[in-house]
């Protein structure tokens, strides 16, 4: 005879970046203390909560697959995240199968929303509005007024509420959510809201506990993290705040991502570069190096000061790792354009590069400029940049045969050296006998595959 059901069973499936990674720990801890029982296969839950990216098109069609399959499986589905916060009831209306679409407002009380769920009682599909209106004051000002909009990922209260979703010896860490920059390509502003610093006692806090669940790597996130600290009153917080993290007991190594390029400043590079425990690795929001596209983009920079900015972190730590993203195919964009691009990318000597084709974003500024890249020209920028990028990733890796590294074991064939990003290429071992995960391995690099590198073990500890 079939356990009766009890309709208490969530299942958490999260999509996009590290930044929903927390957010989906967040609700994990708040559907736990609601007495949730947290399950891992959707064919065992009651209740299936997709946590939606909804960044480029590719990323929205994956989130809503990602609904209907859950809806196959029997559940209740219910959908929260980025995509349910940007389109709310017309997410609602054009997909029945989610038997509620949830705000960032809704994060506090979800796991009451889930017994509605349950219950028949579906709750009334979020409303979007433009976020950046409902925190115009800072986090001190906030906690002091006593305002209470809810930040997806700042609800963390002594380890009260996040649960850890895996085991993994690399955790996500959020140091911000929002964004104040108007990049004409990017929505994310209008849903995720003004930026918004977390306070450096609850990220050490948050930090201290982490390292108790047994992480031993901190990924640094927000929407840009060089503006950490502005809205506290301290454009130099992040410097101040790394060595402090690197000093919790348990954690070998703090690492920082996503960083717009003209702002980070020599200071922050330095800090970076030199701080023991700080991996010198600079996630740097590059998107185009031609000047005339960047403008439009409403962004800073070129070809020029990019390259000096990768210059003067590699003069403080010459194995210092660098990523980036690029788009092509911006409105406007030319053969010329194109050009210049890949003049910076054979000069930037990345170790990882994500290549995107440009698609036109809903409320974006974007969307609405004349002289459009027609698509199939679009298509055919991004294979030949992702062809190029292939190559001289590969080039890159092969620099580094020789080197010497120490890599955070993630499982005993290998893990990542302080230059690799959790989505830049790993390390394997040759002979990883005797390693445990999150141990710390010193090793020589004697081989690589692609971005991938084969290391030697020469030391554990």
């Amino acid at each position: 005879m079939p356990t009766p059901t009890t309709g208490r069973r969530v299942a958490l499936l999260t999509l996009g970046c590290a930044r929903n990674e927390v957010d989906s720990e967040e609700l994990a801890g708040r559907l736990t203390a609601g007495d949730w029982e947290l399950v891992d296969a959707t064919d065992d839950a009651d209740v299936v909560v997709v946590n939606t990216c909804g960044f480029v098109e590719s990323a929205k069609k994956d989130s809503v697959d990602t609904l209907l399959a859950a809806a196959d499986t029997g559940a209740r589905v219910v959908a929260v995240g980025c995509l349910a916060e940007r389109y709310g009831r017309e997410l609602a209306e054009s997909l029945p199968e989610a038997d509620a679409v949830l705000g960032f407002d809704h994060y506090p009380t979800l796991a009451a929303r889930l017994d509605d769920v349950v219950a028949g009682r579906a709750p009334a599909s979020h409303t979007p509005t433009d976020r950046r209106t409902l925190l115009p004051i800072s986090p001190v000002e906030r906690q002091r007024a006593g305002a209470e909009t809810p930040v997806p990922g700042h609800g963390w209260v002594g380890g009260q509420l996040r649960r850890r979703l895996d085991d993994s010896p690399v955790a996500p860490l959020k140091l911000a959510s929002g964004c104040d920059r108007r990049c004409s390509f990017c929505a994310i502003p209008s849903f995720r809201g003004s930026f918004v610093s977390r306070p450096a006692d609850q990220v050490l806090a948050e930090a201290a506990w982490l390292a108790g669940q047994g992480v031993r790597e901190l990924v640094l996130v927000s929407e840009n993290s060089t503006s950490y600290g502005k809205d506290l009153g301290d454009l130099r917080a992040l410097e101040k705040l790394l060595p402090e993290l690197a000093a919790v007991p348990g954690i070998a190594r703090v690492r920082v991502s996503y960083l717009q390029p003209a702002e980070t400043r020599p200071g922050l590079v330095r800090a970076i570069a030199t701080t023991d425990g700080v991996a010198p690795y600079f996630d740097l929001s590059f998107q185009h190096s031609s000047e005339p596209v960047l403008r439009r983009m409403r962004r800073f920079g070129s070809t020029g000061s990019f390259l000096k900015l990768l210059s003067d972190a590699r003069d403080l730590s010459p194995a210092a790792g660098a990523r980036s993203n690029v788009i092509v195919g911006f409105p406007g964009e030319t053969a010329d354009d194109v050009a210049e691009l890949v003049r910076f990318l054979e000069g930037a000597r990345l170790d990882a590069i994500g290549v995107f084709g440009y698609s036109d974003e809903d409320g974006t500024e974007a969307a609405d400029l004349p002289d459009k890249v027609p698509a199939e020209v679009i298509a055919d920028r991004v294979r030949r940049l992702t062809d190029l990028v292939e190559q001289l990733t590969a080039q890159r890796a092969e620099e580094r045969i020789g080197s010497d590294v120490v890599v955070l074991a993630e499982s005993a064939e290998g893990g990542r050296a302080a230059h690799q990003g959790p989505e830049d290429g790993d390390c394997a071992f040759t002979d990883g006998s005797g390693v445990e995960v999150g141990d710390l391995v010193a090793a020589r690099v004697v081989g690589c595959d692609g971005v991938d590198l084969v290391v030697e073990p020469l030391d554990r500890r």
